[in-house]
């Protein structure tokens, strides 16, 4: 069987703590209700600044400068543990600043809704214009900016949603309806914010694996945003918008939602298209969630620490038909949960990991590394959540356990060697078991591993339609570098069959005459 393959991944992190601020709902609910609280007159104290936020470990971990095993190696917490020499752009990707943020929303908007000021889009331009992911004609789209009244008037008399960088009002976005509340100011502000990550950690994909971006049949987005007016508040198209700003014209596209677990469902997808030989080249791709930036500020602050979600997370992956080098995907090894699998820990991570495994011949040891949710445990212990990843392991090796494929005495043993620490910002979709796929793509490729599990898991009760829990897996696997003619074979073997039957047929009729 000739599985499709995972031919590259692309991520992409923005620091952008005035977003936070301004439109993180943690702030935004809290300056509705207590305007005048203590956690918002302390928060400015626990803000990270770019070069922190570059040096942070697990963010390094994220681009590709630092293996995550190194990064379990290091003693927590690592907010304090600055790396020396850390880079912006790494092997998998980069991190942008807000003001390139700023930048790359004018570059992606279509319909006129972003204004820069005049200064701003100078410096703006002078920061995109050494981008490797830049062209001139994204440049043109800046303009020359508009001058600072008509950004205060748009934002005091018509309720254009401020860009600013710290106290410095830059520009602003402008409403795109005058009464559709789903075309309202916030919400154009939020879905080019996650258009423009998307556009950014595409093109990254494109030009760092040196794709033709003419090849790209298909995307499918990924995110947890919703696009369309007052008639279908969720229509879409993410997909198309992100694909037309990324130079893929020759691509169609759709979205796929499913809250955290969406990533994990596209890749599936991707995969089943490319099996089928209805694509050859399927991306997929989800920009961040502005929402979900500070989320567990308060208890960041109260604890004394800087707030830690203030980035944007951003990812493209590449799923290609068999090139007999790169790894696979094991269409025939999916796990799901299903709606009568239960949500219990054990029945999730059953009909997630055990039971495809088990439909494989294989073993929870067989598995070099499981990826699922890939949450930083900087940011969600002091939050009270715990440490999510090593949690996930416990809970994969206590089932093998139970099946009697270890000891219980190896169970600390298998989530060390099994498990990765958490790396990824709490984007919701984006620590969704996809942050591996890069070092997975690698370490399968150079022999270093034969075998990783990529996890998807989701709430569907957040959206209060019904109790549900969600999940996806597969499997990413070493190639074994053979590539058929799949079609080819199966039409000579049908043709094996008729021909015997016809022989059988004519050897009954001479028998019988």
């Amino acid at each position: 069987m000739q599985f499709p393959v995972i031919k590259g991944a692309s991520y992409f992190l923005t620091h952008a703590p005035t977003v936070m601020v301004h439109h993180g709902t943690t702030f935004t609910q809290e300056q509705a209700n207590n305007g005048s609280s203590q956690f918002l007159k302390e928060t400015k104290s626990h803000i990270r600044d770019y070069e922190s936020v570059v040096g942070y470990p697990a963010n390094q971990v994220f681009i590709g400068n630092m293996d995550p095993d190194e990064l379990s190696r290091m003693e927590r917490p690592w907010y304090d543990k600055g790396v020396e020499g850390a880079a912006v752009d790494g092997p998998y990707g980069g991190i942008n600043n807000e003001a390139e943020l700023y930048g790359w929303m004018k570059i992606c908007d279509t319909f006129d809704l972003v204004a820069l000021s005049s200064d701003f889009t100078a410096r703006a331009r002078d920061h995109l214009s050494v981008s490797r992911l830049v062209r001139e004609e994204d440049l043109a789209k800046l303009g020359s900016g508009v001058d600072d009244e008509e950004i205060r008037k748009a934002v005091e008399e018509k309720g254009a949603e401020e860009l600013r960088l710290g106290e410095e009002l830059v520009g602003c976005v402008r409403a795109a309806h005058a009464s559709d509340s789903n075309l309202a100011a916030n919400v154009i502000f939020e879905n080019l914010v996650t258009k423009s990550n998307a556009v950014v950690a595409l093109r990254g994909l494109i030009v760092d694996l040196g794709v033709d971006p003419d090849s790209i049949d298909y995307i499918i987005e990924a995110s947890e945003e919703a696009c369309g007016d007052m008639n279908q508040r969720g229509g879409g198209n993410f997909a198309k918008a992100i694909g037309e700003i990324a130079w893929c014209k020759a691509a169609t596209g759709s979205d796929t939602r499913s809250f955290c677990a969406a990533p994990a469902h596209a890749l599936v997808n991707a995969a089943a298209l490319v099996r089928a030989g209805v694509y050859k080249n399927v991306v997929v791709v989800a920009g961040g969630a502005v929402a979900k930036l500070g989320m567990n500020a308060k208890e960041h602050v109260a604890k004394g620490i800087p707030i830690l979600e203030d980035c944007l997370g951003a990812f493209a992956v590449l799923v290609s038909d068999n090139d007999g080098v790169n790894p696979i995907i094991r269409t025939d090894l999916i796990g799901r949960h299903m709606i009568g699998s239960g949500a219990s820990p054990q029945a999730v991570m059953s009909a997630l990991v055990t039971d495809p495994l088990n439909r494989g011949g294989l073993t929870v040891l067989d598995v070099d590394k499981y990826s699922p949710e890939m949450q930083n445990p900087d940011i969600t212990q002091p939050a009270g959540a715990g440490d999510v990843p090593k949690a996930n392991l416990k809970m994969i090796g206590a089932l093998g356990v139970m099946k009697g494929q270890l000891e219980r005495a190896q169970l600390d043993e298998f989530v060390i060697k099994h498990g990765l620490p958490g790396f990824a910002p709490t984007q919701g979709h984006i620590p969704s078991g996809v942050p591996y796929i890069g070092f997975a793509r690698d370490k399968i490729s150079n022999g270093e591993m034969s075998r990783v599990m990529i996890i998807g898991k989701g709430s569907l009760f957040l959206g209060r339609m019904t109790n549900q829990f969600d999940g996806i897996s597969f499997v990413m696997e070493k190639n074994p570098g053979e590539i058929g003619d799949e079609m080819a074979m199966g039409r000579d073997e049908i043709r094996r069959i008729v021909a015997d039957s016809l022989r059988s047929m004519a050897d009954r009729l001479i028998a019988s005459d």
